[in-house]
């Protein structure tokens, strides 16, 4: 696996099924190389190959940038999406995360509203900037549990591989030492408590609440909207000796 060689800046949609072109950071690149070598990558390729030779629009550009701009060693939150925005021009490989000007989903707002919300955030001027590469520069992964997606059909790549991959990161995550915070919003990502199992360690946090979208996000019997989880990550954190995140 090389650091990557393609110029993802230029197009808003996958091109071709290049997964040594897609830039990591260096140390998952040991997980990726046996995620590559198995049959569900395998299948997996075959699978997008099939849709881009049909025309499909697949996004986003890089499936694995959340991987590149949080390396492993750093990951202090996790944060679980399901699959990426569907829309021309929004997914940028973080969960959650649009790129600067374009306009916010609406559980982008609903997150934006639970920052503003927080009594126990600092009051900061907040921009209108939906991309939350900010976070992932800190440490937060913005992971979706499928990493590719057609236009107008989402969820059309679930169950073609990606979840392998992406329950191999979720374990590995689980398994590494060191404090972390898992934030898991909605049935889907509360299902992956499956792979990681109880909490087994003091330095592992794990807040689960409704999903933002505006279907659930205020919906009992745990609203997103008032769940307080990113003032609680903080205080997780300098309990144990780290930054804040500056949300």
């Amino acid at each position: 696996m090389t650091q990557g060689r393609l110029d993802l800046g230029s197009t808003t949609c996958l091109t071709r099924w290049s997964p040594a072109d897609w830039p990591v950071a260096p140390d998952w690149q040991a997980l990726l190389h046996e995620f590559w070598a198995s049959e569900s990558a395998h299948r997996l390729g075959k699978f997008i190959r099939s849709r881009l030779a049909a025309g499909a629009r697949i996004y986003p550009p890089g499936p694995l940038r959340a991987l590149a701009l949080t390396p492993r060693a750093q990951v202090r939150v996790l944060i679980l999406g399901q699959d990426p925005y569907h829309g021309l021009g929004q997914a940028q490989g973080l969960a959650f995360s649009v790129p600067p000007g374009t306009a916010q989903p609406p559980s982008l707002r609903n997150i934006v509203k639970e920052l503003t919300r927080d009594p126990d955030l600092p009051r900061i001027v907040r921009t209108a900037s939906g991309s939350l590469a900010h976070w992932a520069s800190q440490g937060v992964l913005l992971l979706n549990t499928g990493l590719s997606v057609e236009e107008g059909k989402p969820a059309s790549h679930a169950n073609q591989g990606w979840e392998v991959l992406t329950d191999m990161i979720i374990q590995a995550l689980w398994d590494d030492d060191g404090p972390r915070v898992y934030m898991l919003w909605g049935a889907h990502a509360q299902k992956k408590m499956a792979v990681l199992g109880k909490p087994r360690r003091p330095g592992q946090l794990v807040l689960q609440a409704n999903h933002p979208s505006p279907l659930s996000a205020r919906r009992g019997p745990h609203p997103f909207l008032g769940c307080g989880h990113f003032s609680q990550a903080n205080a997780f954190l300098r309990q144990h000796g780290q930054a804040e995140i500056l949300w």
